[in-house]
């Protein structure tokens, strides 16, 4: 008797046979990342929203997209779906040894250590090029730009690589802001991208050190910015007039009244 995921396997198989659906047989991995970041997307937006019901037919979507990726690469004689469910099994038990076998660990933090730690050596702190493997290797360029951010100053600080408190990270951000003042003064564009960049970089290891998901701080700040300003809108619409009708003083005043309406 067939697993229930096996029955999804032979499903995308049919798919992509020649008798098969003409869109699933174009695809392959090149032209399937988008959707896996689609996906991936609607599934956090559906946590967020705590919508279960929703999440759990968005997990059905993720997991399609993993299976699709597997059926292409089988096809091209890569590996497997089975390949992918024996690899994370194994490196889950491999990686758990306070779990599965007898090492101990005291916090979380314990735990990040010892993965990477099992991690180097599984990988004998070799990049895939050969070259001696970096402290900072293993986050993706793919990833979003202060997720990035994030992953390479936790790899830093591993390494002894980092501020001990809050404050040093501020002082950083009070450096980087003036660096930027001076560069807009010079008015040069490559400079100003320069220190702007890394402006945004100080600011998003602040999260870090805060112990908040910089991503998410900024998804809040978005939807709070939608609220007001279409608060605003109505409260132009009331006036009788139009948003982009109002002075920018006439609108910071709608700007101050939205906040107080939605707080």
């Amino acid at each position: 008797m067939k697993t229930d995921i096996q029955k999804l396997v032979d499903v995308m198989a049919k798919l992509r046979s020649p008798e098969g659906c003409p869109w699933d047989k174009e695809q392959d991995h090149d032209t399937l990342k988008r959707f896996l970041v689609e996906e991936a997307y609607e599934v956090i937006e559906a946590v967020e929203n705590k919508d279960f019901e929703h999440l759990k037919e968005e997990l059905g979507d993720l997991l399609l997209q993993v299976v699709f990726h597997a059926q292409v690469a089988e096809e091209n004689g890569y590996f497997k779906f089975q390949d992918v469910i024996d690899g994370i099994y194994n490196k889950l038990l491999h990686r758990h040894p306070h779990v599965f076998k007898d090492a101990s660990v005291n916090n979380s933090r314990d735990v990040e250590i010892q993965w990477e730690d099992l991690k180097r050596k599984e990988k004998k702190n070799l990049a895939p090029d050969g070259s001696e493997r970096s402290a900072i290797d293993g986050v993706p360029t793919s990833m979003p730009a202060t997720l990035q951010a994030v992953r390479l100053t936790e790899k830093a600080g591993r390494v002894g690589f980092d501020w001990e408190n809050v404050d040093g990270v501020m002082d950083k951000i009070d450096e980087e802001l003036g660096e930027l003042k001076a560069s807009l003064k010079n008015k040069d564009k490559k400079e100003i991208e320069h220190e702007l960049g890394d402006l945004l970089f100080a600011v998003s290891n602040l999260s870090r050190h805060l112990k908040m998901d910089p991503e998410e701080v900024h998804r809040e700040a978005l939807h709070r910015f939608r609220h007001r300003f279409k608060m605003m809108e109505k409260f132009a619409r009331e006036k009788g007039t139009e948003l982009k009708k109002l002075s920018l003083d006439e609108q910071e005043k709608l700007w101050q009244q939205a906040k107080k309406e939605l707080m």
